[in-house]
Order: structure tokens, then sequence, then C-alpha cells
């Protein structure tokens, strides 16, 4: 499959996670959405490791992360990604329950490039993810080498 706008989709709930991809598959929103349900497989798909160490394609259009997250939390994953020359470029959008102003300012100091706290009602909630998507994978110019575009050589 092309890269083109694929998304790094990074959450434990696995309802989140459902409403979320149907919502983005529904409204074509991304050739690719791939879902990892923890920090750690987040970093082994960036990084190319673990199950994820035969994947030839490049980095994703953004990475959608979640905070609280097992064995790594969102804040240590987005501390890695922007801490890294070779990944900072992608966007980061957290996407978390926290209404608490502690994680707001941590995420947007350690690099995230948009905050949204997840609506609680199922309408909102799936309208707030096809918005988010369809800014960050059709409107928003990825970085350098995170996708090809129709046209450019890869």
């Amino acid at each position: 499959m092309d890269s083109l706008h694929r998304i790094l989709f990074v959450e434990d709930s696995a309802r989140d996670a459902e409403l979320a991809l149907e919502a983005l598959g529904e409204h074509h929103l991304a050739n690719e959405v791939v879902h990892v349900r923890d920090g750690a497989e987040a970093l082994d798909y960036l990084y190319r490791r673990g199950p994820f160490a035969g994947r030839s394609n490049g980095q994703p259009a953004v990475v959608l992360l979640d905070l609280k997250m097992p064995k790594v939390d969102g804040m240590e994953v987005l501390r890695q990604i922007k801490g890294d020359p070779a990944l900072k470029m992608i966007p980061v959008v957290v996407m978390t329950s926290s209404r608490e102003e502690q994680d707001l300012v941590e995420s947007y100091q350690l690099g995230a490039n948009a905050y949204m706290v997840k609506p609680v009602q199922f309408h909102e909630f799936v309208e707030a993810v096809k918005q988010l998507g369809g800014y960050w994978a059709i409107v928003n110019e990825p970085p350098p080498g995170s996708v090809r575009r129709p046209g450019a050589s890869a």
C-alpha cells in the first residue's frame, strides 16, 4: 500500500480505538491507519523494532497519541519523538481524556503540535476524530520524507 496519508494511532482504550478507526475509515481520511495499543509499540513502530523491524514504508504523516497508557506513557513517547532528530518533524497530536493543565502544558513544552481532549459524547467524539484526521492527513503538508505525495519520487 502507498504510504500517502498514513496515521499512527496510539490508543490503549479498545472503545476509543474502535470509534476513531471507524470515523477515519468511514470518511476515507487516510490510506492506512496503524493502530498500536501502548507507547512501547509506538516506539517499536517508529524505530522499526520488534514486530515492525521489517516494515519498509516511511514514517507516518501524523501520530495521534494518547497520554495515559501502559508500558510507556504518552509523555515519554512524545519526549522521545521530539528529542530524536530523525523523528522530531513528525507532527504529534495528543488525543487524551486528560483535562489536567499540567498535561496540557507539558505536552506543548515537549513539542506537541496539538492537544485534543476527547469528547465524552459518542457523536462529538466521532466528529472530532473526523475533523482531526481530515486536517492532519489531508490539509496539513507533512514534513519531507514522511509520506510520498502523488508524482513524488520515493
